[in-house]
């Protein structure tokens, strides 16, 4: 298939900044429709980026976008997200389910409302809005539009490791891959396509220069995963369904060797690596 997203609309979740931002002027480039879903509308001194500088931004890369403030935990808000996305463009063709809470602790330090968020935002955010935009996903397939659903979560791995420093974001995050695995089967004969990406390395963005300790120095930029993503969601759907990515290796198996220009510090080669990566 032409590797093209010309016309398409895609509905990113979390896109003010970051991975979603990233994914979605790589998506503009090509003239895509962006829906941007994502609660910051103020901008905040920690957190640098809104969704209206966002869409700035995108039309600026050769897009069209609509900035629709949403809480995705409010199934109604997503509802009315989904109709907004459908007038201002016709239907909606790739769901992106990026956005994503994270609190690195062990049980005792975990108090419920922010276990409640990260579950409420990740797994439960990743179902919502793919039950949602399922409809318009299934009039996207009858119209040979190749529609697709990425999840960014990690490879399904039943590591103790993995679980034990911090078992609640651990849960959040394969709740999408859970999403992921069921979804690429239920959705199949409808022609839809679902996968999920995830990093290699730790990725250098806002969120994650929140955390104490981490050099983001030692880490990739936000590209490399807008990079893969770019050739998931321009894959045959027919044929492409129900994998977990990793992006460096994705790049690998297209020919893209050279890896050394998404590191923050090009020549890095002390890359902090990412979590849920055996």
């Amino acid at each position: 298939m032409s590797r093209n997203l010309s016309g398409r609309t895609l509905f990113i979740t979390g896109a003010s900044r970051g991975i979603g931002l990233a994914i979605a002027k790589r998506a503009a480039r090509d003239g895509a429709n962006i829906v941007l879903v994502a609660k910051t509308t103020e901008p905040n001194p920690k957190l640098p980026g809104t969704l209206y500088s966002a869409a700035t931004e995108i039309e600026a890369a050769g897009g069209q976008a609509l900035a629709v403030p949403t809480d995705i935990r409010d199934e109604n808000a997503v509802s009315l997200a989904v109709q907004a996305a459908v007038a201002r463009f016709g239907g909606i063709d790739i769901l992106v389910n990026n956005a994503s809470a994270i609190q690195l602790t062990p049980t005792p330090a975990t108090p419920m409302k922010r276990f409640d968020l990260m579950l409420g935002v990740n797994a439960r955010g990743t179902y919502c809005c793919t039950q949602a935009c399922l409809p318009e996903l299934t009039r996207a397939a009858q119209a040979g539009r190749n529609p697709h659903v990425l999840n960014m979560s990690p490879p399904l791995s039943m590591k103790e490791h993995w679980f034990r420093p911090h078992v609640a974001y651990s849960m959040a995050k394969y709740g999408m891959s859970l999403c992921t695995l069921g979804h690429a089967g239920e959705f199949r004969n409808l022609g839809i396509a679902v996968n999920s990406l995830w990093p290699r390395t730790a990725i250098a963005t806002a969120a994650l220069q929140m955390i104490p300790g981490v050099d983001t120095r030692r880490c990739r930029t936000p590209e490399i995963l807008a990079d893969a993503a770019y050739l998931i969601l321009t894959a045959d759907a027919a044929t492409t369904s129900g994998n977990f990515f990793i992006d460096d290796a994705l790049l690998g198996a297209n020919g893209v060797t050279d890896l050394d220009r998404y590191s923050v510090v090009p020549g890095t080669k002390d890359l902090i690596p990412d979590f849920f990566v055996d």
